[in-house]
């Protein structure tokens, strides 16, 4: 069954195009026009993602996704915030509160489709991983965020160390270049660095992973996969 989606707007003619491109793409939808409606369906309706509009009558945006992400039932719910051009502090402030994304208005429908899909695939791709994992001579403290070779550390910087994270976290399923971009860079620069980008990401982390750089397994035209087997 095709994702849920949410979507918070008390602006009527936003509410009826947002609601029509995403049945398009074959999303389902429910809708809320404040804050108090907002929280009473998440924590009822269990969406898949939330479209969260900052402006609201009563309880604000941010208020909501404040709240929605300090309970336990709704936390796991990406949000992606609806913003105006204005309001880039709020932006800011929603990002740290833990929303996954934003969309500045006006915005377009193709735009804004292709913002939901990436954060829905980021979703699903989530994995509780060990504080530590270690694999042979590799082990790897995700909770200090460091990374060991014979007990040794290993300076990665945040995009390798992130490269690394999502490749294991996807056990052994190889994942595209485009789809590491969008994972780690984001949707917006996405569009502007060239997928080589990961390759001289990945060239550098098996440099300095040195004899567990085997692990690290090129799929000829299309990307890489982590290979988490004991030998």
């Amino acid at each position: 069954m095709k994702e849920k989606i949410l979507i918070v707007e008390d602006e009527k003619d936003i509410v009826k195009m947002l609601d029509y491109n995403l049945k398009k793409e074959g999303f389902r939808t429910i809708n809320a026009s404040d804050g108090e409606d907002a929280l009473d369906l998440a924590n009822r309706e269990h969406p898949d993602l939330i479209l969260l509009d900052l402006m609201l009558p009563g309880i604000d945006g941010l208020e909501v996704c404040k709240t929605l992400k300090s309970d336990s039932k709704t936390k796991h719910i990406p949000i992606i915030m609806l913003t105006a051009k204005t309001q880039e502090a709020d932006k800011i402030v929603g990002l740290e509160l833990g929303a996954d994304d934003y969309v500045t208005k006006p915005f377009s429908p193709r735009e804004l489709i292709a913002r939901i899909k990436a954060v829905l695939r980021r979703s699903k791709e989530k994995e509780e991983l060990p504080e530590v994992l270690k694999i042979e001579e590799l082990k790897m403290d995700f909770s200090k965020i460091q990374v060991y070779v014979k007990d040794k550390p290993i300076e990665l910087t945040a995009k390798e160390f992130e490269l690394l994270k999502t490749l294991v976290k996807a056990r052994g399923r190889v994942l595209s270049r485009d789809y590491l971009l969008d994972t780690i860079w984001g949707y917006d620069h996405a569009l502007e660095i060239q997928t080589r980008t990961v390759d001289v990401h990945i060239r550098t982390l098996r440099k300095k992973l040195k004899g567990e750089a085997k692990r690290i397994l090129t799929v000829k035209n299309y990307g890489y996969r982590f290979d988490r087997e004991e030998e």
